[in-house]
C-alpha cells in the first residue's frame, strides 16, 4: 500500500512494511518477497542508463521468470535467471506457502512496462479514466497482495483498499511534477489541464501560473477524497497491520496538507515532511476513529 521519498515508484514501494516493528513477525519474509519482487522489476524499469528498448527486453526476461516459479513453484534456484534469482526464490516460496494472485504481479509488470513506454514517446494521459487505470495495475495490486497475507478478502476491504492504493500513487504525482516533468513523465491528463485552462508549454516550463495552481488544488482534493474513502480499512486489517495501515494513510494525507501549505506550488517547489509533521501523523493515528463513513464516504482523520 503508493511514499513520502525520491521517486513516485520508489517512495510508493517504500510503504511495504518491510521489517517493521508493526509487521507480523510471520509476515515479514513473505512481505519482503514481494517487496523484492517489486523493487527489482521497478528497478530494471527506471533504474541506470539502459535505452528503452533494453529495460522491455530485461522486464520480458523477468516477467518469464515470474511464469515459471507460478508454474513451478519448486523450481531449483540453480534453474533460475542468475540475474535475478534470490528475487524468485524468495518469492517461490512465498507462492507455494501463500497461494498468491500471481495475476496481481503481472498487472505491476504491466505497469512499469508502461511507464517506460510513456517515458520514451514523451506521452501523458489523456483521461482521469486512463490514469485510474494505470493506478489500478501500479498501485492496488500491492494493497491486495498484502490483504490477501493478512486473510482479509472480503469485498468491501479490497475496494477500500484500492482507494488507499490509488490514493497514494496519485499523492505522488501531485507533490512531484517538478521532478517528474523533467524526466519525461506526465501525470497532469489533458482533461484535467483542458478543464482549468492550463497551457501545455507552461506546464512543460512548470510555471506555476494562476491555473496551474488551481488544477493542483483540484488533484489534492480528489485524492485526499480518494483517501478518506479507503481509511475506514485501517479497522478491518488485525493487529499490529492495521496500526501500520493507519500510520500509511495518515502519511498521504499529511503530505497533502504540505501541498496544501505550500499554496499548491508543486510545479516549483516539492513539499517534505519535517519532525513535527510526524508526531502529528503519530496522534491522528491514535485519534482515527472506528466510525462509519459519511454520505460522502469519509471519515474524520
Amino acid at each position: 500500500m503508493n511514499r513520502p521519498a525520491a521517486d513516485h515508484r520508489i517512495d510508493h514501494y517504500e510503504n511495504f512494511p518491510v521489517a517493521s516493528v508493526l509487521c507480523p513477525p510471520h509476515l515479514r519474509a513473505p512481505i519482503a518477497a514481494i517487496y523484492h519482487f517489486a523493487r527489482t522489476a521497478d528497478d530494471i524499469a527506471d533504474e541506470g542508463d539502459a535505452m528503452a528498448q533494453e529495460r522491455l527486453d530485461a522486464l520480458g526476461d523477468f516477467r518469464a521468470q515470474l511464469t515459471r516459479v507460478a508454474a513451478n513453484p519448486s523450481v531449483s534456484t540453480a534453474d533460475l535467471d542468475p540475474r535475478w534469482a534470490g528475487v524468485f526464490a524468495a518469492l517461490a516460496r512465498t507462492l507455494q506457502r501463500h497461494t498468491l494472485p500471481v495475476p496481481l504481479l503481472h498487472d505491476l509488470l504491466d505497469a512499469f512496462a508502461q511507464d517506460i513506454a510513456k517515458t520514451r514517446d514523451g506521452a501523458g494521459y489523456a483521461t482521469e479514466a486512463e490514469l485510474r487505470d494505470y493506478c489500478r495495475r501500479s498501485a492496488n495490486p500491492v494493497g491486495r497482495l498484502l490483504l490477501h497475507l493478512y486473510g482479509v478478502t472480503s469485498p468491501q476491504a479490497l475496494a477500500e483498499s484500492d482507494a488507499i492504493c490509488t490514493a497514494l500513487q496519485l499523492i505522488n504525482f501531485w507533490q512531484d511534477p517538478n521532478v517528474d516533468i523533467p524526466r519525461g513523465r506526465y501525470y497532469f491528463t489533458q482533461e484535467v489541464q483542458d478543464r482549468f485552462g492550463v497551457n501545455a508549454a507552461d506546464l512543460l516550463a512548470r510555471k506555476q501560473t494562476p491555473a496551474a495552481t488551481r488544477m493542483v488544488a483540484d488533484c489534492v482534493a480528489q485524492a485526499r477524497a480518494t483517501m478518506q474513502k479507503g481509511a475506514p480499512l485501517v479497522h478491518r486489517v488485525p493487529g499490529r497491520a492495521g496500526w501500520e495501515l493507519r500510520l500509511v494513510v495518515q502519511g498521504g494525507l499529511r503530505i497533502l496538507d504540505r501541498i496544501e501549505a505550500l499554496g499548491y506550488a508543486t510545479l516549483q517547489t516539492r513539499p517534505t515532511l519535517r519532525a513535527w509533521d510526524y508526531a502529528v501523523m503519530l496522534w491522528r493515528t491514535l485519534w482515527m476513529r472506528a466510525a462509519k463513513p459519511d454520505s460522502n464516504g469519509t471519515i474524520s482523520p
